[in-house]
């Protein structure tokens, strides 16, 4: 039974998923301008994050039009096919769920942020001008 469910599941995905990317890329939203010296600096910070998302998940799409809102330039790694940011999302966030953000700092420390209302209001946080 749970074959068929995922099977399901598979196939939904393949159906919908071009439709979903095709609705990203036309609701694309504009981003945020910065100064250069300013815009350089969020890119810098943006340098300590990667994003583990799926390419069709609605939930890591909404993450990601936050991202080219705020201007972001945040790395995206693909989590659905197995191999390595699949396992380095198992290993250091401890779930293979996404979206989920990486929050890395210069000392070394690694945070992992699950879901996509925590991490789009991490990223207002950090990120947004007032």
């Amino acid at each position: 039974m749970k074959i068929i469910i995922r099977s399901f599941f598979k196939l939904l995905r393949l159906v919908l998923g071009p439709f979903m990317l095709l609705g990203e890329l036309l609701t694309r939203p504009r981003g945020i301008v910065r100064a250069p010296a300013a815009q350089a600096a969020v890119d810098q910070q943006c340098g300590e994050l990667a994003l583990y998302q799926y390419k069709t998940c609605p939930f890591c799409i909404k993450v990601r039009q936050e991202m080219r809102r705020l201007a972001l330039s945040v790395e995206t790694r693909d989590a659905q096919h197995e191999g390595e940011n699949r396992a380095a999302l198992l290993a250091g966030g401890g779930q293979t769920k996404v979206p989920c953000l990486k929050i890395s700092n210069a000392a070394g420390q690694t945070q992992w942020l699950y879901e996509s209302g925590e991490i789009i209001a991490y990223l207002r946080q950090r990120f947004a001008t007032a």
